[in-house]
C-alpha cells in the first residue's frame, strides 16, 4: 500500500520542480513604445496639442494582466538647458533682481502619464531613485557652494515657474490599456514647447515594482517662415545682427514720422 502513495509523491514533487523550472526560465516582462512621428513641426499659431505614444508589453504574465497590476509611466523629457532662477526684491520702491541661483541640465520642459496616481503605482523611495516624477527631477546648482536653504528656495521656485508655463505637466489616467499587453499615453505639448530632441521614456512596473525601461527620440522643430528666421540667425549671425539693428533704426524712424506733432 506504500507504494502507490511513494509513487504518488514523487510524481507530484517532480511535477512541481518541472513548474519551477518553466517559471524561472519564463523570460522577463519587457516594454516597448513606437511613436507615429519621429518629428514635430510647430508655426507661430501654434498653440499646445497632445502627443499620442503607443506601447506594448513583452511577455507579460497573463494573470497579472487579468488582475490590473502592471502599471505604464510615460515620460516626454525635453532637451537639458542651463537654467537661471532670479530673485526680486523691493528695494527703494523698485522691484529689482537681488540674487539668483544658476540650474545646470534642467529639462526644457517634463510631461509625463500615469496609468493611476503615483502613490498607487509604486513608493516614494522609487520615484527618487529613478528620478522620475515632477517632484524628483534633479535639479542640481551649476555653484556647488550656495547655501542650501537658498538652492532650496530657487528650486521650489523652478518648478513652479516651469509648472506655470504648462512645460512641466502631469497626467493620471493619461497612460490607458488598449488590451492586456497594448496600452496608450497622451502627453502635453505646451504652446512654448523648446524645440529640439526630446526623450520619450516609458517606465514598467509590476505590483509596484519596477521593471524595465525603454526609450524613443522625437525632434520638435519650427516650421514656416519662424524655421528660415531661424536658420539664418544660426548660420549667418553677423548678418542677422546687422539686419537686426537696421531695422530697429527703420521701425524708430517710421514711428517719429507717424507720431510727430506739426
Amino acid at each position: 500500500m506504500l507504494a502507490p502513495r511513494l509513487v504518488v509523491l514523487m510524481l507530484g514533487f517532480l511535477l512541481a520542480g518541472h513548474a519551477a523550472a518553466q517559471q524561472e526560465e519564463a523570460p522577463p516582462e519587457g516594454i516597448q513604445i513606437g511613436l507615429s512621428t519621429d518629428s514635430v513641426a510647430i508655426t507661430s499659431d501654434f498653440t499646445g496639442t497632445n502627443l499620442t505614444i503607443f506601447g506594448a508589453l513583452d511577455n507579460a504574465d497573463p494573470m497579472v494582466s487579468r488582475q490590473g497590476r502592471y502599471d505604464v509611466i510615460v515620460v516626454l523629457e525635453g532637451p537639458p538647458r542651463t537654467t537661471v532662477v532670479r530673485k526680486k526684491t523691493r528695494v527703494l520702491g523698485m522691484w529689482i533682481n537681488t540674487e539668483s541661483v544658476e540650474f545646470k541640465d534642467v529639462p526644457a520642459s517634463y510631461s509625463v502619464a500615469l496609468t493611476r496616481p503615483p502613490q498607487d503605482i509604486t513608493d516614494p523611495a522609487s520615484y527618487s531613485r529613478l528620478a522620475l516624477g515632477v517632484d524628483n527631477i534633479h535639479l542640481r546648482p551649476l555653484d556647488s557652494g550656495d547655501a542650501p536653504m537658498t538652492v532650496e528656495e530657487f528650486t521650489a521656485a523652478l518648478r513652479e515657474q516651469k509648472e506655470a508655463a504648462g512645460l512641466y505637466a502631469e497626467n493620471v489616467g493619461g497612460v490607458q490599456f488598449l488590451s492586456r499587453t497594448l496600452f496608450r499615453a497622451t502627453l502635453y505639448l505646451a504652446p512654448h514647447v523648446p524645440v529640439g530632441t526630446h526623450k520619450a521614456r516609458a517606465f514598467l512596473f509590476r505590483n509596484g515594482v519596477f521593471l524595465r525601461e525603454t526609450s524613443a527620440p522625437l525632434t520638435i522643430r519650427k516650421a514656416g517662415v519662424e524655421q528660415r528666421i531661424f536658420e539664418f540667425a544660426q548660420q549667418e549671425s553677423f548678418l542677422y545682427g546687422v539686419f537686426a539693428v537696421l531695422l530697429a533704426i527703420l521701425t524708430g524712424w517710421i514711428g517719429r514720422l507717424v507720431f510727430r506733432r506739426d
